[in-house]
């Protein structure tokens, strides 16, 4: 392979119900390309080195610069942003795959309901309905708001998802980044009004004792967030929470 091109190996699916495929590219070098930017190039000549003309590679993206965390995908065996994901960093063949802890849409693009899912199932937001003027909210010690805006950086782009081992078909676990949002959110001075709802909703089906302290997704994570930190915070948050609960029976 010349230097003056890019060897790209997709793993490739056409329907969600379909059996994948690989297939291989080669672009012509171009520096500072990002994986987007090698996608691009295949959307608009997608003839793969066969000389097959084929659809062009379907992915999802945003923002461009790892705000959004939509184009998560498989590089080169790793969860990763794809627009962070610089060619000249990469070894080739580059190979790009969906990530299959999620259900696979089509090629590279994903559906990550079950991260939402579980979002919903811990109360992850602040619950105000905003109908009315509550006035300023209490405000934060700037020690508490400093680490708390470290977990708040969560895109929910799964990449902690995908490589956590004990996320798969055979446990609901919910994952590291659910765990934790309950820990933001249980600080917040106006969110913790349902903080014993989260703690049991952690010790319920897939909650935190399903979790075999890998620490892959801390090393997965674009945005470094302290996900094993939070897992272990909350570990002990749920054991008071449930010897006190027994206590009050």
């Amino acid at each position: 392979m010349s230097k003056k091109e890019i060897h790209v190996i997709i793993e490739r699916q056409d329907r969600t119900d379909s059996q994948p495929y690989t297939q291989e590219f080669t672009i012509p070098y171009r520096p500072n390309l990002n994986v987007i930017a090698l996608l691009m190039e295949i959307q608009r000549n997608p003839v793969d080195n066969s000389g097959k003309l084929s659809a062009p590679v379907a992915w999802e993206s945003n923002c461009l610069e790892e705000i959004c965390g939509a184009c998560m995908m498989v590089i080169n065996g790793k969860p990763r942003q794809a627009c962070s994901a610089l060619v000249d960093q990469l070894e080739q063949p580059i190979r790009l795959k969906p990530a299959r802890t999620f259900p696979v849409v089509r090629d590279l693009v994903i559906d990550r309901s079950r991260m939402f899912k579980a979002l919903q199932k811990v109360k992850a937001w602040v619950p105000i309905d905003g109908t009315y003027d509550l006035g300023p909210g209490p405000r934060m010690a700037e020690r508490d708001r400093q680490w708390a805006y470290e977990l708040s950086k969560c895109f929910t782009c799964g990449a902690c998802v995908e490589a956590c081992p004990n996320v798969n078909e055979r446990t609901s676990f919910i994952g590291p980044f659910a765990i934790s949002q309950v820990r933001l959110f249980n600080t917040h001075p106006t969110g913790e009004m349902h903080k014993e709802d989260r703690l049991e909703a952690l010790m319920g089906e897939g909650g935190i004792h399903e979790c075999g302290n890998s620490q892959n997704c801390v090393q997965v994570c674009p945005k470094g967030i302290p996900l094993t930190t939070s897992i272990a915070a909350m570990n002990g948050a749920v054991n008071r929470h449930a010897i006190s609960s027994w206590l009050k029976r």
